[in-house]
């Protein structure tokens, strides 16, 4: 990471705060001492850290508004080096290790800036091309996603069709050295604001999920185009559209590794998105509990601090327990996917455990916030709701079961 090092400027650990809360450090801190980062982690740390503070946490209420990131903060995060940087230097990266993703997913969590949709860019769509495109796909794209100057979705669910791969109905069929595809994707993060979209098609129709393949569609390509962005209940800045392709014709050298091999491809690059996914519910935990436990010690009720009273003091115990306790296994993941020994079982396990105790938790600690806890101003309040989504996707929670079930 020495040449993205180049690019930041080390700065003050700059702590989440929101307006009704005291500036510096939280009033409990992580007890635990974390193994699994090295100082160049921290030091990444410190300079996203104070990327989010100044140039995201400030306007996030209005991307919530508008209902999308503007594209000129990516493009200043892939110039200070925060998009892709596990990408190798050849590509525009800084040929870091997944930790570097970790900071980020983690960070984010913390200050609940949902809106930025940096990881799927960085650990979903770009590892596929990395892993499966030809050389000229990887030097005509990954620069410019690790710049910020393109944004890239990942196109998989349907109407109808949710996590079940084999009933998608997009097909891509060959005509002469092109591929024609017709079909429409749904729930597309990133959908509204992207330049390239990796698209899963039915190549073989006949085979189900063994006949899908992956196809990059570049935004321009005739028949291609985007439909309404969604109104969601949560995770309202991130930029969520439905897709549609008619007659879109791409050349056959657009698509990522063999014809028919996309579920494939698909499967081995879920575990790391399921450990960003647990990773990013630990974080907001800890972050959360943090804030709530300075409420706490603040807010008076009948005469008293909150703190005092024994229920509030179970409420926030039981929270740190469990919190440490996942922390403890998150961490045991990342250092196993660090060295490549991350099973889907355990990706399953994270992704599971992290988004239900992170559901369970907040609900919790928005309880203790009484009607403060339902206001939209509150950081608490916009976390619970932002995390409702964390039991859906990447696979649900009840696919999570099944996964740890037949290993069983």
């Amino acid at each position: 990471m020495e040449a993205a090092h180049r690019r930041f400027k080390p700065g003050v650990l700059i702590w989440p705060v929101d307006h009704q809360y005291a500036a510096g450090h939280a009033p409990w801190g992580i007890c635990l001492k974390r193994t699994v980062f090295s100082s160049e982690h921290e030091i990444f740390r410190e300079n996203f850290r104070r990327f989010l503070a100044e140039h995201v946490v400030p306007h996030h209420g209005e991307w919530e508004k508008s209902g999308f990131v503007p594209r000129d903060v990516w493009q200043l995060a892939g110039s200070l080096g925060f998009l892709c940087p596990t990408m190798p230097e050849k590509y525009g990266g800084a040929a870091g290790d997944f930790g570097y993703s970790a900071v980020v997913l983690e960070e984010i969590a913390r200050v609940n800036a949902t809106g930025l949709g940096f990881t799927l860019q960085s650990d979903i769509a770009a590892p596929y091309i990395l892993a499966y495109g030809s050389e000229e796909l990887k030097h005509d794209w990954l620069p410019k996603m690790a710049s910020g100057e393109v944004i890239a979705a990942l196109a998989l669910t349907e109407p109808g069709a949710g996590s079940d791969l084999k009933a998608i109905r997009t097909s891509a069929r060959r005509d002469g050295d092109h591929y024609v595809i017709d079909g429409q994707k749904t729930f597309i993060t990133n959908g509204f604001n992207c330049d390239l979209v990796i698209v899963a098609a039915k190549t073989d129709p006949e085979r189900g999920r063994q006949g899908v393949s992956l196809i990059l569609v570049p935004l321009g390509t005739s028949g291609f185009n985007k439909g309404r962005k969604l109104d969601k209940i949560g995770l309202l800045a991130q930029d969520t559209a439905e897709l549609f392709f008619d007659g879109v014709r791409v050349p056959i050298s657009n698509r990522l590794g063999e014809e028919n091999e996309g579920f494939s491809y698909l499967m081995h690059q879920l575990a790391q998105e399921r450990l960003g996914i647990g990773l990013r519910a630990v974080a907001s935990i800890e972050a959360m509990l943090e804030l709530t436990l300075s409420y706490a010690k603040q807010r008076k009720a009948f005469g008293k601090l909150l703190f005092d009273f024994q229920n509030t003091k179970f409420k926030l115990a039981d929270a740190r327990a469990q919190a440490e306790m996942l922390r403890c296994f998150a961490d045991d993941c990342l250092a196993e996917h660090l060295r490549g020994e991350l099973t889907p079982v355990r990706a399953a396990m994270i992704k599971l455990l992290g988004s239900e105790m992170q559901n369970r938790i907040l609900d919790d600690l928005l309880q203790l916030h009484g009607g403060y806890g339902f206001m939209s101003e509150y950081t608490v309040s916009r976390a619970w709701r932002d995390a409702r989504i964390m039991r859906i996707y990447g696979g649900s929670s009840e696919i999570m079961r099944e996964i740890i079930a037949r290993d069983m």
